[in-house]
């Protein structure tokens, strides 16, 4: 299901609870009802309980954004680094520079095919990338530099290989959801003692009431997806891309 089709019906969900709930106890209110009569105390509670799940939300988004922007930076990271393999490579004999340059290419190949595929169903890295970037490994440092030139080529190229190696440990660490389930209970119940307590403020059947509540409960409806999309960097609409990998190694996105 689209993610943007999901939006659209937790919104509308949430309107139509959120309406029919105040309509139907609009029809249970005495005529003699003065909203006005709404203690002090009921109304300040509203308005710090809001305050207080909308500092909740914020701290919920900024946390699972910065963790969508790790992701991001980690796919980077590797992308950069395979990248500095393949170039630094120039320098060993053409054999080598072009073993190592197909099995990069070949490992840049599986990441963003089968790998992604994988991190977004299943939230987890593949064997099979682990073995290509094992053979990538094998490629750099079991060669044996013939020249001074390759001697001072040899070191850096495996700490690019290492480099690679621990971003892509980063990146498997973010392929799965960031919020803790006792987190998500947190802000779902929030949501619903907040909007709850809209009830208590006696709305009326009037248009601008009934469009202010209905409003509100969209606004909540929206964050709660925002967070809900941000919550898997790699699985959903809202997640870090392969663009790294593709700039870097566009006949590698080719294959």
């Amino acid at each position: 299901m689209s993610e943007w089709l999901v939006l659209t019906i937790a919104m509308a969900s949430a309107c139509a609870v959120v309406l029919t709930i105040a309509v139907l106890s609009n029809r249970r209110l005495a005529d003699d009802d003065d909203p006005s009569e709404t203690p002090d105390v009921i109304e300040y509670m509203t308005m710090m309980i809001g305050v207080v799940y909308a500092i909740v939300l914020g701290l919920a988004i900024a946390g699972v954004w910065e963790g969508r922007s790790a992701a991001q930076e980690s796919v980077r990271l590797e992308a950069q680094a395979l990248h500095e393999v393949s170039a630094r490579s120039a320098v060993y004999p053409a054999e080598v520079r072009d073993r190592i340059r197909t099995d990069v290419e070949a490992y840049v190949a599986h990441v963003i095919g089968d790998e992604w595929r994988s991190m977004t169903d299943h939230g987890s890295l593949t064997e099979e990338g682990t073995r290509l970037l094992d053979r990538v490994r094998a490629d750099v440092t079991e060669y044996k530099p013939r020249t001074d030139h390759e001697g001072q080529a040899y070191q850096p190229l495996v700490d690019q290989v290492a480099a690679v190696d621990d971003a892509r440990g980063a990146r498997g660490q973010n392929a799965g959801a960031t919020m803790p389930g006792v987190v998500w209970f947190g802000l779902i119940t929030g949501a619903v003692v907040t909007v709850g307590l809209i009830f208590t403020l006696q709305i009326r059947r009037t248009f601008r009431e009934l469009l202010l509540a209905g409003l509100f409960s969209v606004l909540i409806a929206f964050l709660l997806f925002l967070i809900w999309d941000f919550d898997a960097p790699f699985g959903r609409g809202i997640s870090a891309t392969t663009a790294p990998f593709v700039d870097l190694f566009p006949h590698a996105a080719e294959r």
